[in-house]
């Protein structure tokens, strides 16, 4: 194999559609705002009357330019055709034309953990109800974990790698850093980098109630009233997470291909650290958790004193917050107390295999226009004295470095860090 050319890697734009809203501007307005973005369910009928969930609003792949009757019929597997949205959208905010000589060079890596579960859930009704020559002929290719980045492809016509890494509720990071890798080797030249979800089934959603991973809201909880109360990352009373609906795409670029392509960077991908717990499926390790954190923050060439904010993976749960706080302390020690600590999760909730995607895009946006974030719904917890988590209200700060942090089940860990460019 060839040396890599060792070349640095820049993300120029990015787009989401998230339970704030079906494109990234409306998100980072609501965002802004201090605004969350639950509600109780729509998407399906369960069984839990106050089961509260992140869907995204007014999303209808009916506006969708690329998309007639027949093609929503076909791919429906709602991760398909949303992919292909936030793909379209963060390739336009990124001003990347692709021609012939962009195309062959760029690759597509979204990620997904649980991928095309919808159209398995309407292909076994149609089974159980209708027989199976009534299982669509598209079901296999909705369940493909790749298909997503192929039909954007198709769309947007590049022709690089295209893949899906599959790392739970860490996969948009893990897109990042191997886009990132590809980049700095010579593979490509652009990436789309991200992850997606849609995951509001009823097997789903009860799935993650049963294994007590999801706030079950009840009469006399604050959100049992105001569903925008459900998720409060680092909150006294947090409860368990928000599952929601959501994805988004970064795209990457090298460095000389910014100005060969008239290219406006927004951020520098300085630094990626990742491992596996070899622990427990749910269950955190923290000695693991904090060797990815100092690994991410060694190959940006840092010291922890240099980051000047950390968007925490920060899931609402009682055991996951505090563990993530414990593994900042032994990182940055009595430092962590300067450094402000936000969680989007608060707003957004848990979009799974599109969450690190969307809080990196959400960070860097935050680098560029001198905003941090806000963790809302916050109340504080006496055993998190002195962490500041930007308590309910966005803050104007100057950022110039930011850890990005991700954790999924399996014991997956992947962390990022950022460099905002002005």
């Amino acid at each position: 194999m060839r040396a890599p050319k060792n070349r640095r890697v820049f993300v120029i734009g990015y787009g989401a559609a998230t339970p704030l809203g079906p494109t990234f501007d409306q998100t980072w307005s609501r965002a802004v705002k201090g605004e969350a973005g639950f509600r109780r369910i729509t998407r399906c009928d369960i069984n839990t009357a106050s089961c509260v969930v992140g869907e995204i609003p007014d999303w209808d792949p009916h506006h969708l330019d690329f998309a007639d009757e027949k093609e929503i019929y076909n791919w429906n597997a709602a991760f398909v055709l949303l992919t292909m949205a936030v793909c379209q959208e963060a390739l336009k905010k990124s001003g990347l034309e692709i021609n012939q000589e962009t195309g062959p060079r760029t690759a597509c890596l979204i990620g997904s953990a649980l991928n095309g579960s919808d159209a398995y859930r309407i292909a076994m009704d149609n089974y159980l109800n209708k027989g199976p020559l009534m299982i669509s002929p598209y079901l296999l290719p909705n369940l493909c974990a790749n298909l997503p980045s192929g039909k954007a492809g198709m769309v947007l016509g590049f022709t690089g790698p295209i893949f899906s890494p599959q790392g739970a509720c860490a996969s948009g990071n893990h897109a990042i850093g191997i886009g990132a890798r590809m980049i700095r080797d010579g593979d490509v030249d652009f990436a789309l980098a991200g992850g997606v979800d849609t995951c509001l089934i009823p097997e789903i959603i009860h799935g993650f109630e049963n294994m007590n991973a999801t706030i079950k809201i009840k009469p006399g909880d604050r959100a049992y009233e105001d569903p925008r109360q459900a998720s409060r990352p680092f909150s006294v009373d947090r409860k368990g997470f928000v599952l929601s609906e959501g994805a988004a795409a970064l795209v990457l670029a090298s460095e000389e291909m910014l100005i060969s392509n008239g290219l406006k960077p927004k951020a520098q991908v300085l630094g990626i650290g990742w491992n596996s717990d070899a622990y427990h499926i749910t269950r955190p390790n923290q000695d693991t958790i904090i060797i990815a954190i100092r690994q991410a923050i060694e190959d940006a060439g840092l010291q922890p004193e240099d980051i000047h904010y950390i968007s925490a993976h920060g899931t609402s749960t009682p055991k996951g917050d505090i563990t993530e706080i414990n593994c900042l302390k032994t990182v940055f020690g009595k430092k962590l107390e300067k450094i402000p600590i936000s969680s989007n999760k608060s707003q957004i909730g848990h979009t799974i295999g599109a969450a690190a995607a969307i809080e990196a895009a959400l960070a860097i946006e935050g680098m560029q226009q001198d905003i941090i974030l806000p963790t809302i719904n916050h109340i504080p917890d006496p055993e998190l004295a002195g962490i500041d988590v930007v308590p309910n209200e966005s803050r104007k700060a100057r950022t110039e470095f930011t850890l990005s942090n991700a954790f999924g089940f399996g014991g997956t860990n992947c962390c990022v860090v950022f460099k905002g460019v002005s």
